[in-house]
């Protein structure tokens, strides 16, 4: 029932944000040349924690950007990092039910624009001119829709002009 849904998802959350603490230490100790090899799938992982509705997980995968020697390997790296980062952070920054992860979304956005503010301005361009283009998408096919639905609606009721 509900009481093992719930135990199952707590220890779900509490792996998670294990898991995250053991990812932090080896960054923490990790060579440049190591990290490298790992920006493109970790930060794809972290994106997907930083996206995660449940806050302790995505609090924990955005203290990363608290830590000072993480923070240099992602300066390091930023033209790599923000375009994977970039998208979770900005619909975080507009939708999440919980403000503290908001805040910390916000702090670790304003990092970024001062890492490569014109990178920043980009990637902010392109993420917003692609929302566009998925809503005017969704909008053609709601109009679509509701045209099979006309034609269905007077096809039942034997209207002779349908097709």
């Amino acid at each position: 029932g509900i009481n093992a849904e719930y135990g199952k998802q707590w220890y779900q959350r509490r792996v998670r944000v294990m898991l995250l603490g053991e990812i932090e230490e080896i960054l923490d100790i990790i060579e440049p040349a190591q990290f490298k090899k790992i920006i493109v799938p970790m930060f794809k992982m972290l994106a997907k924690a930083v996206s995660s509705p449940q806050f302790q997980v995505a609090e924990r995968a955005l203290y990363f950007w608290n830590n000072e020697y993480i923070m240099s390997l992602i300066e390091e790296h930023c033209r790599i990092i923000m375009p994977i980062m970039f998208p979770a952070l900005y619909l975080i920054s507009k939708d999440h039910w919980n403000q503290t992860i908001v805040a910390l979304v916000y702090n670790v956005m304003k990092t970024f624009m001062e890492m490569n503010n014109q990178l920043f301005d980009e990637l902010t361009l392109s993420f917003k001119a692609e929302r566009q283009k998925e809503k005017r998408k969704e909008a053609h096919r709601e109009e679509a829709w509701k045209k099979v639905q006309k034609r269905a609606i007077e096809a039942a009721n034997g209207n002779s002009n349908v097709g």
